[in-house]
């Protein structure tokens, strides 16, 4: 593994296997920018999160910022726009710390059901890992299969997890978080044309 002068070790995961060693982080192509408090910030779900470095070059891309937030220390490439949050080893404090912030404008990655309801009611988009977005209109029956499902798996009836994650859900949550990006700024262009007109 390359190492040297201005360049770190990122992480990233494998389906089958816990975090591990990935190749160097790249410095962001906008170093010289950091983030503008008024636009939108990407949150990561971060503990189990197979996508982390494509969020970080879609996000060196559009410059917006990212908060990584996992219950402990976990590694981030050394960007400006990155930051890295330890929110504690509480039950739920790496959820109700992205809960607490994450609103209208802001863009939520979670696999994280509960998570993903909070942060729909509080405005903000909400993408799965493998690109499901979730809204308004389907957070109450994802939540209540969720909440099925896991009675089923504690009496016995079910006894397999999800499906593993896949090329495809990789390629379809790049897709889904670049046009999510895509939507939020174009909503936030007309903001400034309609309090004029």
């Amino acid at each position: 593994m390359a190492s040297g002068p201005g360049r770190g070790v990122s992480l990233a995961f494998s389906p089958t296997m816990e975090y591990h060693a990935a190749i160097p982080a790249q410095r962001s192509p906008y170093p010289e920018r950091l983030p503008d408090l008024s636009t939108t910030r990407l949150y990561v779900d971060a503990d189990a999160c197979p996508v982390k470095e494509e969020i970080y070059r879609v996000a060196a891309r559009h410059a917006l910022p990212v908060s990584v937030v996992a219950g402990n220390f976990i590694r981030v490439p050394q960007d400006p726009l990155i930051e890295r949050i330890a929110a504690g080893s509480g039950m739920d404090a790496a959820d109700d710390w992205i809960a607490e912030r994450a609103g209208k404008g802001d863009i939520v990655i979670t696999s994280d059901i509960p998570l993903a309801s909070r942060c729909v009611k509080a405005g903000a988009e909400v993408i799965a890992p493998n690109g499901k977005p979730f809204s308004e209109a389907s957070i109450g029956m994802t939540l209540a299969v969720r909440n099925l499902m896991t009675d089923l798996r504690s009496s016995g009836e079910i006894t397999g997890g999800p499906r593993g994650f896949t090329t495809r859900d990789r390629s379809t949550f790049l897709s889904a978080l670049d046009q999510t990006i895509r939507r939020i700024q174009r909503q936030q262009a007309t903001l400034p044309a309609e309090k004029q007109g």
